[in-house]
This record gives C-alpha cells, sequence and structure tokens, in this order.
C-alpha cells in the first residue's frame, strides 16, 4: 500500500516528467505533479492553491497536539450524532404515545372498554424514566452534558490551536487528494477556476 505522501497516479498512466519540487503544507511534505489528460480530470500544469489559513496550523503547533485536539473535536462530533439520536427518540416516542391513545380509541369503539381503560390508564402519558417525559430528558442532556463538551472541546481549540476547527481532517484532505485533478481541488474556488 502506497505512503500517504506518494504522488496518486491515474490507473495505467505513467509517471509525468513534469514533477515540481515537495512543498510544505501544513506540517506535512507533499509532492505535486503536473498530469495529462483533461478528459478525465487532470490537467497539465495546474496545481491549485493551498486550504486557507483557518484549515492550517498555527506556527509551532506538533503533530501530536494536532492530533489531540482532532480527537476530542471527534469526540464531540460522536456526542452530536447521539444528540440526533436523542431528538429521534424524543420524537418518536411522542408518535408512539399518541398511537397508543389511537389504538384505546379504537378498542373502545370496538366494544373492548376494559382493555380500552388499560391502555389509556396505564401507558398513555406514561413516564418514559422516572418522572420525566422524553423532553426532560433532552433538555437534561443538552443543558449539562452537551452543553459541557462544547465548551470543554472549544476551549481546548481556543488554548491549542488558535480556535481553528478540523486540523487534522485538513491536513488528511492534502495527503490524499491528486493535485492538479480537477475533482481534487483545495477549494471550491480553485475547483470552479480549475473547470472555466
Amino acid at each position: 500500500m502506497a505512503g500517504p505522501h506518494d504522488r496518486r497516479e491515474r490507473p495505467g498512466e505513467a509517471r509525468s516528467d513534469d514533477v515540481r519540487p515537495a512543498t510544505s503544507c501544513g506540517g506535512e511534505v507533499l509532492i505535486t505533479c503536473g498530469l495529462k489528460h483533461r478528459g478525465s480530470g487532470y490537467t497539465t500544469g495546474v496545481d491549485d492553491a493551498e486550504l486557507p489559513e483557518r484549515y492550517q496550523r498555527p506556527s509551532g503547533v506538533g503533530d501530536k497536539t494536532v492530533e489531540a485536539v482532532g480527537k476530542l473535536s471527534e469526540a464531540l462530533e460522536k456526542a452530536e450524532a447521539a444528540r440526533g439520536h436523542l431528538y429521534a427518540f424524543h420524537q418518536i416516542t411522542g408518535s408512539a404515545d399518541f398511537a397508543a391513545g389511537d389504538a384505546a380509541r379504537l378498542l373502545r369503539e370496538a366494544g373492548h372498554h376494559e382493555l380500552a381503560d388499560v391502555v389509556e390508564f396505564d401507558l398513555v402519558g406514561r413516564n418514559v424514566l422516572l418522572g420525566r417525559w422524553t423532553f426532560q430528558i433532552v433538555d437534561e442532556y443538552d443543558e449539562d452534558y452537551h452543553r459541557t463538551f462544547r465548551e470543554v472541546e472549544k476551549r481546548v481549540r481556543d488554548e491549542l490551536v488558535a480556535g481553528r476547527k478540523h486540523l487534522l481532517e485538513a491536513e488528511l484532505k492534502q495527503t490524499r487528494r491528486t493535485r492538479g485533478h480537477v475533482a481534487h481541488t483545495a477549494t471550491p474556488a480553485a475547483e470552479e477556476v480549475t473547470r472555466a
């Protein structure tokens, strides 16, 4: 398997002789090459700009620091995904409660009054957890765990990498994209220029 700094070639294509010097980007050494075959998305001598400053590590920040901050940001993203599931749980549970109410009504219309009473008395409007409907669970999560997670992650970013987000992913993009390829530009603006 090729290393992260190896030049990526189009399948079946020989290396171009137009190889530019290695350039430093975000603490990583990259090779930029002029590529051919415009119709396949490759252009000769196209070397688009680097990512904007907001995605470049501040001077003096080491690899371990970028990795650590990136891991904490990844953890926050997982917490955000969990929060999304929690809101889905909140909404679906509410729908389930109203469906149970509809079932009680239908049981009563069908003449099953005792069972309709059971559904209405024991189930409809019941707390999901002790003393809590789902909106209370969501609010407690947001106001304590989620709020604290966001504050801590921001403090770490602010103190270590000038508040910049996604530095780890930005440097990964720079090592994995094919320089000179119209669909591998650093920014949307660079891609628009390349396609023109």
